[in-house]
């Protein structure tokens, strides 16, 4: 019977921590009958007696060594009582064994004596302890009377047994644990104290310690203290418990008061002690106060390794698992190490059988190291166990384990008869699986369990899968096949806990298509993330594509109880995922999937199981709810709305999935969002912008996650969620991060190595490596073809996971060849390259002769533990003809000399020529002998080994390397190989030395080959003498030295034997480089092994590897920097046939020279393929090659399909010049792709192709759409330059135009927005150029300028526009043609003041103009001002001052640049301008007030004889000026004549009454003041005329009126 480990079966592992200031522990009672027998602990001397007598035996037994083994046995011997613990537990848990090492625990312990009377009684009872010890012990007994009596007060009260035993099964039966029964049931478990648990604050470090020592003390006190976990055993009378409270009182005063002076006393001595010793005393090595136990579980169970340790410093505790430290982070979840208050553990998560091994825990201080081991054995149970239990960690077995309702399982034989062999069918048809089953003995009553599985899951019986049990016959019908029922189906027969099983496959093939062509139906549909607005449908791609590729999918949809399909989708998908949405909330649906190819549609798949369009929490919800089952409407009932509250924004928004077709959304609820429900709208936005656009705008989601379709593939985009309710819309969700809309999941590469194996007369073991990066894969399709047939025929229908599979269906004796192509939701990926042939037939035999091998030899240990050896050994000499499938190891033991039985190691084949024996006996002699296995069967074993003794090896070195092996023997040099240590020692290897001497030589002429360590496990060794005979060693060493050497080679003689070939490295006239060996002593099952760097080569992306009869080549792909090492070649089975080339850089780049000088001779091209758009829009397409012979000739491929010269193609090939052009008249959208020219010249090739596509292929045809014309418009009166401006240098605008093909007839019409500008001069056109100035421009002039060219052959036209920005532009070139033309800034003196002024050629407003003086901005006032007359900048400053003294600029700025002026107005110029100011100034003041006529007199007078003549004047001046006449330059006065007249200083008249001849004359008016004298002059002349005429100052002619 196996049974579990009784701590395992009955009780949990105690183990709790502190908790802070609130010590709880867990405790449990005993059953019914338990708490009934502790009374009897209660009572006095009889328990007591009984606890003595127990404890003496435990003591013997701790003395004797048993301190280190932490079992319950102690526990149950000590009588339920505390022995004293370590150093820091003293006395606070149960099975705690004595400590008596130092006579500082003695006064720890005598702190506790509570009683010197009732301690000395108890003394007598524990004769083998230290005295204090005795005290201790004697202090918590439980039958002290004296210590009971004082329970409830006591502040180091123990706990009841009541409260700390922990449960037991119901149905286990109570046992106390005794000596040598391990696997015994007990009552109860021990519970652990995980602190250092010091009640009085020792010698400790540091005051950080010691406040964790009082904490801890402090806890414990309280916890016993306060009654929590402890009570007292009330078997007494209510009468009598009060009777005796009132007698324990007193003396609980007495003991209270006691214990205070001794806890401080002690406590005194303590710290006078601690401040007299020195640190260095108190130091000593880790030692083992409870070591780690060894434990069996069952599979999956947790288990949990203790162990406490005590030493100073505080030891560091390391575990290993095989000597090899064990890594938390390497094993996330798998391994929980703790070390907490002196007390260390190591937890294991769900045990399998890797993780059978020896454990240890190591120790490690100052003063030392020690190490405690304990073994783990996991066991697998047969029988059906909740795997919940199992997991837990928790689960005890059931009673009647490995028994039956019948009885012992070994009593029934379970057999199948008539079995079903593999077996073939269609879509659509009935299969039948059946097997008789014979059970013996045949007991009627007991009937048993018949199961059935597919690909290991179990099997339901279904409207699919009938099943039906006859009593004898169990057979298993599938009504209506499909491919999901393909795969490995297995019967299993149970009885009770046992059970046996049978196993085949099925498989299922694709109904034959409705439309010749069309692929297989998918298969395996499933609904994925089903909610109220959208499911998800997955499914599995057909292996069978009706030989053209699938173009997608489409999928239907019907809702439960109704027949109407309604297709999903409008165009195929290729994804296999797809969101399907429109759903009705609350109804059922079902799904299928069709494939669609260019031939047709395929048949429909297997419906999906039903799925609401409900969300997860609603469909708990509503369970209760019955659905009707005729229509699969589930019901829905809504809330009563209450006041609605805005709810706020969604959170967790993220993109969980992103195809080309559709992005996935989901998000959580937002915490505010009221009573009733919440819908959601989804927005959406280009990455990089702001524009947010509403997804769903008519019906919000209901649902947290939602599907967006109608994206442009390759885009950037950007989500977020807005909630709303009746209350309105909150606010959005943050926005995700930018998402592209593409296939986040690629379609998988193809799977390689593919190694077809023999197995049986009709099927083949296909095994593959998987594709690299692969993602997700949902399985693989395997393909199989008869050599020659040239056609393919799937082996599965349903995608197999794993990278084997075994092909049945094969026909005996045909050579097959096979190839795999991986499947995920993306896709099919490539298929693999072709398998080599094999022809099919029984995996022994197959028409050749094989032997067993000899047997291995050289067996050494290479690395010993407690209970474990790790043997090497060498290959046997002779593999018998085909490789070595594994070795088979045999132990026996050694005693006193006499060797015992054999016994089997591992029954399991191993490949490794090393090998770890398990569960040994430590301190025993061992021999081992190994036998080799190959197809004909297994070898004879070796001879025994030596023997050895399985005992720890503590050593810190390494262990020795092993497999030591020569290749490449030479005449003078060879090559040595070694695999490191199993045992590494505490440190890691660093490196190896290499030892050899002559084989004759004696053992003290070992030699190192090296000096310095080698980091590789490999040595070429040169300088061999030719002829002699070599032996060779090689040790390992880390940093605490090196270690031992391995085994000693086997005699290597130095030479090269007859017919020895050396690797070659050969570039082939293709250029191709390849490592190429040959061997000519192969036997029949010789194999080319190929490594790098003495690796084998397992990647195959850089090499190919071909092996043909004797010969080998290994072709690189791609010679690189990756490919450099050291290639080696070995020969299997033969004597040794090997050798090895080095590839460096130097080799590597001369290779690929030599390669790229051997490649087959290409067509030397000047210039690659290149297009050009010709005159007439023409596209031409050409390159041209640098010489071509008569014979050259060329293809011309467009989209993978040659085209020809034609209508459309014009197509030139130009042997001399070597040009090769292909013209096209005109681009059309179809002519969109990819371009290329083939040549062929003799055996020289060459291409060149030219990618028109997307935005390249766009502008080309714009370009030559425009060009096309540009042709045409050009037959007429055209513009070669478009209409422009330019500003002439006298600040003019001129608006001119290229034009061409011109002639007399040709018409010029100029436009300013739509009216024609009349033009005065006629257009030449000699210089082709046509103009129109604009002088002055400014902002009337803007406007959009037109000029129209045009005639009989046709017109053309070309605009300018001059608004807005044009015209500023225009306006600040102007602007700085104008600066530029201002000339340099002069100093004018005026009578106002001074003025500085600039001349520009013309000067328009646009243009701003700034003064600045000194580097200061002017102000301008009335006295500062400036201003433009008519061409002049001017600055004038009124009355200076000498504080306008200084540096004057002027700047004018166009618009863009400063443009300055600059003068100097100080110094002497200031003062001459000033004086010159003062000057004018005078000269004003004169002028303004000197005498003058200012109503002028006519210069000539003619008058008739006889009239009146009267004439007239204004004079002024300041002061009054004096008036006098001059006739004829004479004085004049005033006579009766002629009378003259001087009136209010300003008014003079000058009448003649009746003029007559004697009055002609000159006369003069002369006015004086001081300031000047002004003449002005008259000529009258008398005559006889009628007419009268005078002629003024200014020369015109007047009449005047006489």
């Amino acid at each position: 019977m196996m049974s579990l480990p009784f701590y395992q079966r009955h009780h949990e592992h105690y183990d709790r921590a502190y908790r802070h200031k609130a010590l709880q522990s867990t405790v449990s009672q005993y059953q019914k009958e338990t708490k009934s027998k502790s009374a009897v602990y209660a009572q006095g001397s009889t328990a007591y007696t009984r606890g003595s007598a127990a404890y003496r035996h435990a003591s013997a037994a701790y003395r004797h060594a048993s301190a280190a083994d932490f079992s319950l046995e102690s526990s149950a011997a000590y009588s339920h009582g505390s022995s004293a613990h370590d150093l820091e537990s003293a006395a606070y848990s149960y099975g705690s064994t004595a400590y008596d090492h130092s006579a500082a625990q003695s006064k720890r312990s005598a702190a506790y004596s509570l009683d010197s009377e009732s301690l000395s009684k108890s003394s007598a009872a524990y004769s083998h302890g230290s005295e204090s010890i005795n005290k201790l012990a004697a202090a918590y007994r439980l039958g002290s009377e004296s210590y009971s009596l004082g329970l409830k007060n006591s502040n180091l009260m123990i706990e009841d047994q009541s409260y700390k035993m922990s449960p037991k099964a119901k149905r286990a039966k109570q046992n106390f644990v005794s000596e040598g029964k391990e696997n015994e049931a007990i009552d109860y478990s021990v519970p652990i104290f995980t602190g250092r648990e010091v009640s009085i604050s020792g010698i400790t470090d540091t005051e950080e310690e010691r406040i964790k020592e009082s904490a801890a003390y402090v806890a414990k006190r309280n916890l016993f203290a306060t009654g929590e976990g402890v009570s007292a055993s009330k078997v007494a009378k209510s009468t009598s418990e009060e009777e005796h409270h009132e007698k324990k009182s007193r003396k609980v005063a007495i003991r209270e008061s006691a214990e205070r002076v001794a806890l401080k006393k002690t406590l005194e001595e303590t710290q006078a002690f601690h401040k007299k010793l020195n640190q260095d005393s108190l130091l000593h090595a880790p030692e083992f106060v409870i070591e780690p136990r060894s434990h069996t579980i069952w599979e999956k169970q947790n288990v949990k390794f203790h162990c406490s340790v005590a030493g100073w410093p505080e030891p560091r505790v390391t575990w290993y698992k095989n000597n090899v430290p064990i890594n938390v982070q390497a094993h996330p979840g798998k391994y929980i190490i703790e070390s907490r208050y002196g007390l260390h553990s190591l937890e294991i998560s769900t045990c399998d059988f890797d993780d059978i091994a020896q454990y240890r825990a190591s120790a490690m201080n100052v003063k030392g190291e020690i190490s405690a081991f304990a073994s783990l054995v996991v066991k697998r149970y047969k029988g059906e166990i909740d795997a919940s239990l199992l997991h837990s960690g928790t689960f005890s077995m059931p009673l009647g384990l490995g028994v039956t309702p019948h009885g012992y399982a070994s009593r029934f034989e379970i057999s199948f008869v008539d079995k079903f062999d593999v077996s073939f069918g269609r879509e659509g048809e009935t299969i039948s699986l059946g097997c008789t089953v014979v059970i013996n003995p045949d007991i009627k009553r007991f009937k048993p369990e018949i199961q059935w599985y597919r690909n290991g899951v179990l099997i339901t019986p279904s409207k699919w899968v009938q099943m039906h049990w006859s009593g004898e016959r169990a057979a298993l019908t599938l009504n209506h096949a499909n491919k999901e029922d393909e795969g490995l189906y297995t019967l299993r027969v149970v009885m009770g806990d046992y059970y046996e099983e049978y196993s085949a496959y099925v498989f299922v093939r694709d109904a034959d298509a409705e439309i010749p062509g069309a692929p297989g139906a998918p298969l395996d549909v499933q609904c994925l993330d089903a909610n109220k607005d959208y499911v998800i449908v997955s499914w599995k791609q057909p292996a069978v594509d009706g030989g053209n590729p699938i173009l997608g999918y489409f999928i239907d949809r019907c809702e439960v109880g109704t027949t109407h399909w309604t297709q999903c989708n409008e165009s195929p998908v290729k994804f296999a995922r797809f969101p399907v949405t429109g759903l009705i909330e609350g109804r059922s649906y079902i799904f299928r999937v069709r494939a669609v190819n260019k031939a047709g549609v395929s048949l429909p798949s297997r419906v999906s199981e039903p799925v609401a369009a409900l969300d997860p929490s609603d469909r708990a919800r509503l369970r209760s709810h019955p659905s009707a089952p005729w229509t699969g409407q589930i019901i829905v009932t809504e809330e009563e709305p209450a006041e609605g509250v805005v709810p706020g924004p969604p959170t967790d928004l993220q993109v969980i999935e992103a195809t080309k077709n559709y992005v996935v959304l989901s998000w959580k609820p937002p915490g505010q969002r009221g009573h009733e429900g919440i819908m959601y709208f989804v927005e959406k936005c280009v990455a990089g912008t702001e524009d947010w656009q509403r997804v769903n705008t008519e019906i919000p989601v209901k649902s947290p996650r939602f599907a967006v379709f109608d994206l442009a593939e390759g885009k950037s985009y950007c989500f977020r969620v807005r909630c709303c309710n009746s209350a309105g819309i909150g606010e959005p969700s943050e926005a995700t991060e930018a998402t592209v809309v593409d296939d986040k999941l690629d379609v998988p590469k193809a799977p390689g190595r593919i190694m077809p194996i023999r197995n049986t007369d009709t099927s083949v073991v296909v095994t593959w490596a998987e594709p690299p990066d692969a993602k997700e894969l949902v399985g693989y399709y395997i393909e199989s073809s008869v050599v020659g047939s040239g056609r393919w025929e799937p082996c599965n229908n349903n995608p197999v996971k794993g990278t084997r599979f075994v092909c049945h269906g094969l026909v005996n004796g045909e050579k097959y060849i096979f190839r795999v192509r991986a499947v995920n939701a993306a896709g099919l990926s490539e298929f693999s390259q072709d398998s080599e042939p094999i022809q099919v037939e029984a995996a022994i035999g197959g028409g050749l002769l094989h032997a067993a091998p000899s047997p291995p030899y050289d067996i050494m240990v290479l690395e010993s533990v407690r209970d474990s050896m790790v043997l090497g050994w060498k290959q046997p000499k002779v593999i018998g003809g085909t490789e070595i499938t594994g070795y088979y190891v045999n132990y026996r033991e050694v005693v006193d000399g006499v060797p015992g039985k054999w016994m089997e190691a591992n029954t399991k084949a191993i490949s490794e020529r090393a090998y770890r024996i398990e569960n040994l006996k430590e301190n025993m002699v061992y021999q081992f002998q190994v036998a080799a296995a190959n197809l004909a069967g297994v070898g004879t074993p070796s001879q025994p080994s030596q023997p050895f003794k399985c005992e720890e090896w503590t050593i810190a070195v390494p262990g020795p390397p092993h497999d030591v092996t020569c290749l490449e023997v030479r005449q003078d040099s060879l090559v040595l190989l070694w695999k490191e240590p199993v045992y590494t020692g505490r440190s890691p290897i660093v490196g190896y030395y290499v030892d050899m001497k002559e084989t004759e030589a004696k053992e003290d002429r070992w030699k190192s080959v090296n000096e310095k360590p080698l980091q590789n496990k490999y040595l070429k060794i040169g300088g061999l003498k030719q002829g002699v005979s070599y032996v060779f060693r090689v040790r390992a060493t880390n940093q605490a030295g090196v270690g031992k050497p391995s085994d000693v080679t086997s005699p290597v003689v130095a030479e090269t034997r007859p017919g020895t070939k050396e690797l070659e490295v050969v570039v082939d006239d293709n250029g191709v480089i390849s490592l190429n060996f040959e061997c000519d002593q192969m036997s029949p099952n010789s194999k080319f092994v190929w490594s790098k760097n003495y690796e084998p080569i397992e990647d195959d992306t850089r090499l190919n590897i071909d092996t043909k009869g004797g010969k080998s080549k290994a072709t690189f792909k791609d010679l690189g920097e990756d490919d450099l090492g050291i290639y080696s070649c070995v020969v299997t089975d033969t004597d040794g046939a090997s050798s090895s080339y080095t590839i460096d850089e130097e080799e590597m780049k001369r290779l690929l020279a030599l390669s790229h000088e051997r490649k087959f001779p290409t067509v030397p091209l000047a210039s690659e393929l290149a297009v050009e758009i010709l005159e007439k829009g023409e596209v031409r397409f050409w390159l041209q090659a640098e010489k071509l012979s008569g014979n050259a000739k060329a293809n011309f491929i467009f989209n993978d399909k040659e085209i020809f010269n034609g209508e459309k193609y014009k197509m030139k090939v130009d042997q001399k010049t070597g040009l090769v052009e292909m013209i096209m008249d005109k681009l059309e959208d179809k002519d969109e792709g990819t371009y290329t020219f083939q040549l062929q010249d003799g055996k020289a090739t060459s291409q060149s192709s030219l990618v028109l596509i997307g935005d390249v292929f766009k502008k080309l045809q714009d370009e030559a759409d425009f060009q096309r014309k540009e042709w045409h418009r050009k037959q007429g009166p055209h513009f070669v330059d478009k209409l422009g401006w330019e500003v002439t240098d006298d600040c003019n605008v001129m608006l001119k135009c290229k034009v061409a093909n011109i002639k007399k007839e040709t018409h010029i019409l100029w436009y300013k927005d739509d009216r024609e500008i009349m033009v005065d001069e006629e257009h030449d056109f000699k210089d082709g150029v046509c103009t129109l100035l604009i002088s002055e421009f400014s902002k009337k002039d803007a406007g959009t300028y037109e000029v129209i060219l045009k005639d009989d052959r046709g017109k053309d036209s070309s605009q300018l526009k001059l608004k807005d920005t044009a015209f500023a532009d225009l306006m600040n070139e102007v602007c700085r043609r104008i600066a530029l033309s201002a000339t340099d800034l002069k100093i004018q003196s005026t009578a106002e003041g001074i003025r500085l002024y600039s001349y520009v050629t013309h000067y328009v407003d646009d243009l701003r103009v700034g003064w600045v003086h000194n580097d200061t901005q002017i102000k301008f006032t009335d006295r500062v001002k400036t201003g433009v007359t008519g061409e002049q900048i001017w600055l004038q400053i009124s009355e200076p001052t000498p504080q306008d003294k200084g540096k004057y600029t002027m700047e004018l700025f166009d618009g863009k640049t400063v443009h300055k002026k600059t003068v100097d107005l100080s110094g002497q110029a200031f003062d001459d301008a000033v004086a010159e100011f003062q000057s004018l100034k005078q000269a004003l003041i004169a002028e303004k007030n000197r005498a003058r006529v200012v109503g002028g007199l006519p210069d000539v007078v003619t008058i008739q004889e006889g009239k009146a003549l009267n004439l007239s004047c204004t004079v002024w001046g300041d002061p009054t000026p004096e008036v006098s006449w001059l006739k004829n330059e004479k004085s004049f006065v005033s006579d009766a004549n002629c009378i003259l007249k001087y009136e209010s200083g300003k008014n003079v008249s000058f009448t003649i009454s009746s003029v007559s001849t004697h009055d002609s004359g000159k006369y003069s008016i002369v006015v004086k003041n001081k300031y000047g004298t002004e003449i002005s002059d008259v000529t009258i002349a008398v005559n006889r005329h009628f007419a009268v005429h005078d002629k003024t100052h200014n020369g015109t002619s007047s009449h005047l009126s006489v």
